[in-house]
């Protein structure tokens, strides 16, 4: 009862621990700016966002520009570029520039509020695991007493023989059917079991979940955070016509020498050395297609694909994903640099791992576009990828691939972001990445991998059937005993002292039984 009162108020207090629920909008008046609850701003109204303020409502920017993280509702780890007449939604992060935006919902209809609602109501339609012991212990108690009541009273009805003979018998009975060994080693496999996934830095947060470890035919990830870094980086360099990669690379830098973009910032921490500013001049940054720059008495132009398309600039390599940086110089083609968010070392190996341990569907959600999210789900052989998604369509992806699971199979979700907290909670089960991971993120989840290894995921399935095996050994062994047991009692071959040992002794071995739950640690 405590337990799942205590569950029930995590529950709840995810709501409150959001850090994506803004605290205040700058409301633009004819005598300035007011601040005040974003639940008070009404349709139609203009607020001025300022760089580092949360975006409280959805609206459209009526004055400014600037970029925008998008991450912690959509999981794109791109900045997204805004100006006027963009659409941007509660929750957004302004990076730089200020920006007024007309309110088009009320804080009830934005994204921030749906998202709080989906936290709210996918507790609800998660079924939670039956224990076990409840069950077999409303069946299996009043069967044994049922049974020595009979053996106490009826023998002596029909056959005439003494009452105290039978009694005996009978308390015989009730003693080596007492469920010890099955009250005290069940729950202490668990508790093993959830000892053992910790040190293995697993936060298992009841024994229901890690009995429905066992039952996972589907694992979904969330990209940004989970299987990658969230972290841009130079992952490959490919000079053309002569260039070398280094000189290549130093061109680019020089270029985005004054650039705020993560993708430029990347640029420049794999360049490594000091940028001479003063060979740089005449910079224009050109919205939706990149920089023009003359450095070094060169002209630079770095960009998209399409940029040089535009400039009609003869080059290879056409349609990488955006990330992909295309760099001429003085109108040649001089390669492409690639940045993007790098896989964790160990994702290859976890999706490997959870194949070889019968996992038969792995997908992958996530806000980024398909072309990024395509090629991260290549690279790691991940069955089917959904991609663009907001998290009420994560959520509906999630819906739906519950509903294409095997009977009796559940489907396990592993995430970090504010965003995946609606999808952790929907999951069967929901798994958090705790070390970067948002607390709500971790609040939703039922398990926390405490290090964002990724690769934990495998040992957590494998602990939780570590643990079912050993808990179904003990429940055959221990009801094999006690049926022995009961029938040599009945026929008064065992008498009090057995039924002792017959009780105590079982219990004692299910519990050294179940110790052994605590000893799995995977290197």
């Amino acid at each position: 009862y405590f337990q799942e009162l205590a569950v029930g108020r995590s529950r709840r207090s995810i709501a409150e621990l959001m850090d994506l629920r803004p605290d205040f909008a700058r409301v633009v008046t004819g005598t300035g700016v007011e601040i005040v609850d974003p639940e008070y701003v009404e349709r139609g109204s203009t607020i001025e966002i300022l760089p580092g303020d949360r975006v409280p409502l959805d609206g459209t920017i009526v004055d400014g520009e600037s970029s925008v993280d998008t991450s912690a509702l959509t999981g794109e780890s791109v900045p997204r570029v805004v100006s006027v007449g963009d659409s941007v939604l509660a929750g957004f992060v302004n990076d730089a520039g200020r920006l007024r935006i007309r309110v088009e919902r009320p804080f009830r209809e934005s994204s921030v509020s749906r998202i709080l609602d989906l936290v709210q109501h996918a507790a609800e339609k998660k079924a939670p695991t039956e224990r076990f012991i409840s069950r077999f212990a409303g069946v299996y108690t009043p069967i044994v007493v049922a049974i020595a009541a009979a053996l106490a009273v009826l023998p002596p009805l029909i056959t005439g023989a003494a009452f105290s003979d039978w009694l005996y018998r009978a308390l015989v009975v009730l003693v080596i059917s007492c469920p010890c060994a099955l009250v005290v080693s069940i729950p202490m496999g668990y508790f093993g079991g959830i000892g053992c996934a910790s040190r293995n830095r697993i936060l298992v947060k009841g024994a229901n979940y890690l009995d429905a470890l066992t039952e996972v035919d589907t694992v979904v990830f969330d990209k940004t955070g989970t299987l990658t870094r969230g972290v841009f980086a130079v992952t490959e360099v490919v000079p053309r016509n002569g260039y070398a990669s280094a000189e290549l690379l130093r061109i680019l830098a020089h270029a985005e020498a004054s650039s705020t973009h993560p993708i430029a910032a990347a640029v420049r921490d794999a360049y490594g050395e000091t940028i001479e500013t003063d060979l740089v001049t005449d910079v224009r940054e050109e919205k939706g297609f990149g920089v023009r720059a003359i450095v070094d008495g060169q002209e630079v132009l770095a960009g998209g694909d399409r940029l040089l398309h535009r400039e009609e600039i003869p080059h290879t390599d056409c349609g990488a994903a955006d990330t992909t940086v295309y760099v001429a110089v003085d109108g040649v083609y001089a390669g492409i640099v690639v940045v993007s968010d790098e896989i964790k070392i160990e994702a290859a190996e976890a999706i490997s791992s959870l194949r070889g341990l019968g996992v038969s569907r792995i997908a992958m959600l996530t806000g980024d576009n398909h072309e990024i999210a395509a090629e991260t789900a290549r690279r790691l052989a991940i069955d089917e990828v959904h991609s663009q998604l907001l998290p009420e369509e994560k959520v509906a992806a999630i819906e739906q691939l519950q509903s294409e699971l095997p009977p009796g199979r559940k489907l396990a979700f592993a995430g970090d972001g504010i965003n995946d907290a609606p999808v952790l909670m929907r999951a069967d089960v929901g798994i958090a990445m705790g070390g970067l991971g948002s607390d709500a993120a971790i609040e939703a989840a039922d398990v926390v991998l405490m290090d964002d290894a990724v690769d934990r995921v495998p040992v957590a399935l494998e602990v939780g059937r570590r643990t079912r095996r050993i808990i179904r050994e003990n429940i055959v062994f221990a009801m094999a005993a006690k049926a022995l047991f009961i029938a040599l009692g009945a026929v008064g071959v065992a008498g009090m002292w057995m039924a002792v040992i017959g009780d105590v002794g079982v219990s004692l071995l299910a519990v050294l039984n179940a110790t052994r739950t605590l000893r799995f640690v995977r290197p």
